[in-house]
Parts: C-alpha cells; structure tokens; sequence
C-alpha cells in the first residue's frame, strides 16, 4: 500500500508538459515540424546501425546524442532490390542503416495520453519501408491516434541465418533479424511515447501482407507479447498452412545459400558491402520465422492453441480479391474440370470436398466470388481466419472480422497508357498485353473485380491522396473515412464501433458458426458467415491431415 500511495503522489505531483517541435527522448531531444495541425517527427534512430560487426545481430540500444537532433526527413530505407517496382519510397536512399522510425501526434501536451498505432510494412519481408505514404500517420494523428511506421531489416539482411551467427549470439539463436527490429521498435515507442503525447499502456500494432503475418508473431513473441494493447491484422498471418523453421534447417539454408553463390565462410559473406551482398545473395526464397528460442520459442499455432498470446483485442481481415483461380490455371480455360485438376496436386483426395464446401460445383462458380474466395484464402484469407477462431477460442478479448470488397478505381488519365501494379502503383503495359487489349473479348476469360492484395491499405489509413496513381472518387473517400474511424476507434477503446458507423458486432464462442463479419464496400454492412465457416473448417481438416 505504501508502494502504491508513492506511486500517486509522483503521479499527481508530475505536471503535465507541452508537446512542442522539440521533444526530449531518452537518447536526447529530436526536432519536428508541424503540417497541417500534425507534429511530425521523422527518421528518428530507434536502435543503433545494423553495420559492420552489427550486421547480422540483434539490435542494440541507440547510443545518446548531445544536442538536438534533425528529425524533419526520413531516415535510409531498408536494402532491398526492386522486388516491386512500383513501391513508392520517401527516404534518401536505400542503406544497411535503415533503423529508423518516424511518429506523427496531434498531442498539446504529456497529459494527451493518446493512444499509438504502429505499422510494420508489408513487401513479403523483402522490400518495403515506413517511409512509403500509402502509410503516412497524419490522417490517424488527426483522428485522435498516435501513428508511428518503423522500418526493419528484410530479405539477407533480416531473415539470413547461419550456425556462426548462433554460436556468436548472445541468445544462440540467428534468422529472425527484422522480426527483432520491430521488437526493438515496440520498446522503443513504450518507452518513449510518453513525450510525444501518447500513452504507453495502449500501444496497438497493425501491418499489411508481410506486415500482417509479423504482428501474428508479435502477439505470440515472449519479447512484444506484453507491450501491445491491440492488433489489427490486414490480409496474412504466420499460422497454418504457414510453418515455421527450426534453428537448425534455418542454419543449413543459410550454409548451402553461400556455398551455392560460392561463398567459402561468413566472413567472405561479412567482408562484402551492403550492395555486393544483395546483388550475390537475392531476397528470394529466404526463411520467414525461425524457432531461435528467443523471439520466438514455439510456433505461433501453438502459442494460439495454448492461449498464450497477447490476451488483447484482435481486428483482423483481408480483400476480396487476394487471388484468383487463373493463377492455379495457368492459362488453361477456367473449367470446373480444369481447375479441379489444376488444385489435386495440393488438395490430392479431398479435392472434391472442398469444392463442395466452397460451394464450386459449376463452370460459372470458378470465376465467381466463390472461386476467388478459394484462391484468396489459400493466400492470405484462412490464415487471418484461423487467427481469428485461435483468439476466440483461447482467449476472452474482442475479436472483429472484416472482408475489404471495394475495388479501386481506374487508373488516372493523367498516368498514360499504364496499369495497375501489385504494390499499390503502376508500371507500364506489356506487350503482350497490349496485344491482348486487340483480341476479341470473347476469346478471353472475364476477369473478375474486387479488392486486390494491398488495395485496402490507403483506404484505411486515410491516405488516398498520397496514391496519384488512381482516379479517386467521392466513394472511395467516404469508404475510407468508414474505415479510418474503424481503426482510431478501436485504438482508443478496443471497440471499432462509434456515432454513426454500421453496428460491427465481435465474433463470440456463442456465435462462431455464423460469425459475424462486417463487409466493407460502398454499403457496409455486416454478415453473418455461416456457409464460409463451414468451408474454412474445411481447409482446417485438410490443413490438418497433411
């Protein structure tokens, strides 16, 4: 009691303090600028260079600095090659030293107490950064949320393991080294966010595609597990049918990916730059989680299983368009028969049952929604779904559905003769495809609309006007006020729900078998799912028998 009584009276003593343009961290004060009503502080360090002797290790504590620090530009984004070209960066260059992150608040003063969300990017831990404006935070600041985006080492630089790196490290362990990054991020902003306005006990993560399967981990993580009030998952998740890998395969990869570029020892590996080794070693093909004992010391199905997750609220979903059967086709007319055929490598026996359950019983079903719900889930859908039914089941925090349906609009006028690319931009036509605008249309299979892989993510953070790619409409900014007051809201209270948005009511152990999903499109609504349920079950027992 004595304890707590101290507690308070350093609580009431401590005056609240003026968030200015200058704010003082715990390594020394940074120096932002104000646009627009948000205070942006950029390319702060949240843990020293990843250099030299610091390649390939866990992250360490960012030095102190004297002085005040410039904090008005994005720091070095992560190396990477142009794995998709059409990623649009805001940083100076592309750098080893990329550990940086950057906070945008609407805070007056330390009393503020606002809540954070921080987005890990997606790129599929091989390209990407928090510089990109798809991700910006100003339009989540002015909702009342602290936004923060953080960048993390990817492909060779983040995820490279070897038996050396093991024995050299402190916890026995090398693989997981972006996934670490974004550990060091969340202990960064618990520590620090005080000063900017915002309130360390409700700090939520969220991240897209990669982005997302990092905060099925995070959750999981005996190192982040503690510091997260909320996650929101966009589109993936790190469970079955996705597998993690023991320290020892991780090591082994790493052994035959050097000898096979003729890489004799790590320390020829160590000697060459930043540039040589991502042109010799390509992002390509390199582990996602490894079981090191230390970031992670399960995997995340059986940490779920368990129950030993973040106990939190969990606000997770995918797009409507994630995949589509031509991809399994490859060039074969879309026919039951043919797409039957094309996924009996993968399904073998139970091919048949679950197209039953998709309910893919017709040559007009496999270019319907409910062949795309089949290709879209094997990608991203069931696991975000099985994540939701773990949280349900092993734990009693809120959980929230959504299936993003919206399609973006053409493509600007103003962009040429372009189309639209996987990253959110655009990239020049083919000529094959070109040609292929000259054939008939009838010698050519309807391609289904919906919401691609990624489509969602300006929608969502408020940022459409950041993508001049797209000839934006006045719904496609109604849906993303929709959505951006979905996501503050439930950083503030765990809860999405506000004045007059759809009801979204939390899937519950009550009402699992027709959960209840909230279908976001230009009329928003929610739904309860119960023939999809019964279909996701399905992969479940396949996922299960292999």
């Amino acid at each position: 009691m004595l304890v707590l009584a101290g507690l308070a009276v350093i609580s009431c003593c401590s005056k609240p303090k003026a968030v200015t343009l200058q704010v003082k961290t715990q390594n020394g004060v940074v120096e932002g600028f104000e646009q627009d009503g948000v205070k942006k502080f950029l390319g702060i360090p949240f843990a020293q260079a990843p250099v030299g002797e610091l390649r390939w290790k866990a992250p360490q504590p960012v030095q102190n600095w004297k002085g005040v620090r410039d904090a008005k530009e994005f720091g070095d984004d992560p190396m990477q090659p142009n794995v998709f070209g059409d990623m649009n960066f805001r940083g100076p260059a592309r750098s080893e030293d990329c550990l940086y992150l950057n906070v945008w608040t609407t805070a007056e003063t330390t009393a503020d107490a606002l809540p954070v969300l921080i987005y890990f990017n997606g790129g599929g831990l091989m390209a990407g950064s928090g510089s990109e404006p798809r991700y910006d935070g100003s339009s989540i600041a002015k909702e009342g949320v602290i936004g923060v985006t953080a960048n993390y080492r990817e492909g060779v630089f983040g995820f490279f393991a070897h038996p050396d790196l093991t024995a050299a490290s402190a916890y026995k362990g090398s693989g997981n080294y972006g996934f670490l990054d974004q550990v060091a991020a969340i202990q960064w902003v618990k520590d620090n966010i005080a000063a900017f306005g915002g309130d360390p006990a409700r700090i939520n993560i969220v991240g897209e595609s990669a982005g997302s399967f990092s905060v099925s981990l995070l959750m999981c993580s005996p190192l982040s597990k503690g510091n997260i009030a909320g996650a929101l998952l966009s589109s993936g998740a790190e469970v079955m049918p996705y597998e993690a890998v023991s320290q020892a395969d991780a090591e082994a990869a790493g052994v035959k990916l050097l000898e096979s570029v003729g890489l004799a020892s790590l320390a020829d590996a160590m000697a060459l730059s930043g540039d040589d080794l991502q042109k010799l070693l390509p992002p390509r093909g390199m582990s996602n989680v490894v079981i090191d004992g230390y970031f992670m010391t399960e995997s995340a199905d059986d940490v779920f299983e368990k129950g030993q997750q973040a106990q939190v609220p969990l606000l997770a979903g995918w797009n409507s368009l994630e995949g589509t059967p031509m991809q399994a086709l490859r060039g074969q007319a879309p026919t039951l028969k043919n797409y039957k055929e094309a996924m009996k490598a993968q399904f073998g026996d139970m091919t048949d049952e679950i197209f039953e359950a998709y309910g893919i019983v017709s040559d007009e079903d496999v270019m319907s929604q409910k062949g795309l719900d089949l290709a879209s889930d094997l990608f991203t859908g069931f696991p975000t779904w099985k994540v939701c039914d773990y949280h349900v089941k092993t734990s009693a925090q809120p959980v929230y559905r959504y299936h993003y349906m919206h399609p973006r609009p053409q493509v600007s006028a103003k962009m040429g003769d372009k189309v639209a690319a996987l990253a959110g931009g655009v990239r020049e036509k083919t000529a094959a495809e070109k040609a292929a605008e000259k054939k008939a249309a009838a010698k050519r299979p309807v391609m289904p609309t919906g919401a691609v892989h990624s489509a969602d993510i300006e929608y969502a953070m408020g940022t459409l006007d950041t993508n001049e790619f797209y000839d934006w409409q006045p719904e496609d900014y109604a849906i993303s006020k929709l959505f951006l007051s979905y996501y503050a809201n439930f950083c503030k209270t765990g809860n999405p729900n506000g004045e007059g948005l759809p009801e979204w009511n939390s899937i519950t152990k009550e009402n699992m078998d027709a959960a209840p999903v909230m279908i976001i499109d230009v009329e928003s609504k929610e739904v309860a799912c119960a023939k999809k349920e019964n279909a996701y079950r399905t992969l479940e027992k396949f996922y299960r028998s292999k």
